[in-house]
């Protein structure tokens, strides 16, 4: 695909939970805002098992986990205690200091459970990224779709195809992440109306302008190109994108767009000069 930059994604393990990470990649650091890709692979947990991350700490970015399947328990130091269902968005943002927990909800570590989903990153505005902490949660019903001509999109956050999510992007960073269900022999336009696009096939065969997409690969599209995917199968796929939002900074759970930031956030979880989650205490380390 020569035309295409594509990034083959890295298998890593967080948890148990065996996923791939496209981003971020020595070939393309970020694609609009996003700065982070995770696939968390379908993987089925026995009972008495599940996933488990304890409290953890971010700055300079917001969190977006959208399930297929299972369920995930999101603790934050804020106070949040929400559990996450396939369908919906769980949107944190850090700004300058917020800890959190994920983990399978006890109903499902006692009986078991499958579990496959995204989670994505999103570097914040260098003028936000310092802001407050928050949180909130949007129910499936709350997600714009259209359907047409076998093609289903949901917008998962920011703004494509007609739609608007209600999920609070910044208005200084334009977004858009959309899932998209294709049936066979259905087509879609991509559209310029963003600057950074790229696709990532989770299920199904899909071409793009007669090049097949890679399966769970993330594939770069080049700006101010109009394509148009065209479904062998039954397809699933996930379109990112939006403004380049400028050079980042990325160190362990850390975001940020000037490395002083980093280096004092390092030394206050260090030194457990954070805000802790409600109720835990145990916490992942700094790496070495």
């Amino acid at each position: 695909m020569s035309d295409f930059l594509l990034i083959q994604p890295r298998p890593e393990n967080l948890g148990g939970q065996p996923i791939l990470r496209p981003l971020p990649s020595a070939k393309c650091r970020s694609v609009g805002p996003f700065v982070f890709f995770d696939h968390i692979l379908e993987h089925t947990y026995p009972a008495g098992s599940g996933m488990n991350i304890n409290q953890h700490p971010h700055i300079g970015l917001s969190t977006l986990t959208y399930l297929f399947e299972g369920q995930l328990q999101h603790k934050d130091s804020l106070g949040s205690n929400q559990l996450v269902s396939p369908g919906e968005v769980s949107w944190m943002t850090a700004g300058h200091a917020v800890a959190h927990v994920e983990r399978t909800p006890q109903t499902l570590w006692e009986s078991g459970s499958h579990m496959h989903g995204l989670q994505v990153w999103l570097a914040m505005p260098a003028e936000d990224e310092q802001g407050e902490p928050s949180y909130s949660h949007h129910p499936a019903s709350s997600l714009p779709r259209s359907t047409s001509m076998g093609v289903d999109i949901c917008l998962i956050a920011g703004t494509g195809f007609c739609l608007q999510s209600p999920v609070p992007v910044p208005v200084l960073s334009p977004t858009i992440y959309a899932e998209i269900k294709m049936t066979a022999g259905s087509a879609l336009q991509i559209p310029t109306e963003h600057a950074d696009r790229a696709l990532y096939l989770i299920d199904g065969g899909v071409t793009v302008d007669d090049q097949q997409l890679p399966l769970r690969g993330l594939l770069v599209l080049p700006e101010g190109e109009t394509y148009t995917l065209s479904a062998c199968s039954e397809s699933h796929l996930v379109m990112i994108g939006g403004e380049p939002i400028g050079p980042r900074r990325i160190n362990w759970n850390f975001v940020a767009s000037d490395q002083l930031l980093i280096d004092q956030a390092r030394q206050r979880w260090a030194a457990q000069d954070w805000p802790t989650v409600p109720g835990e205490t145990e916490r992942i380390e700094l790496p070495r």
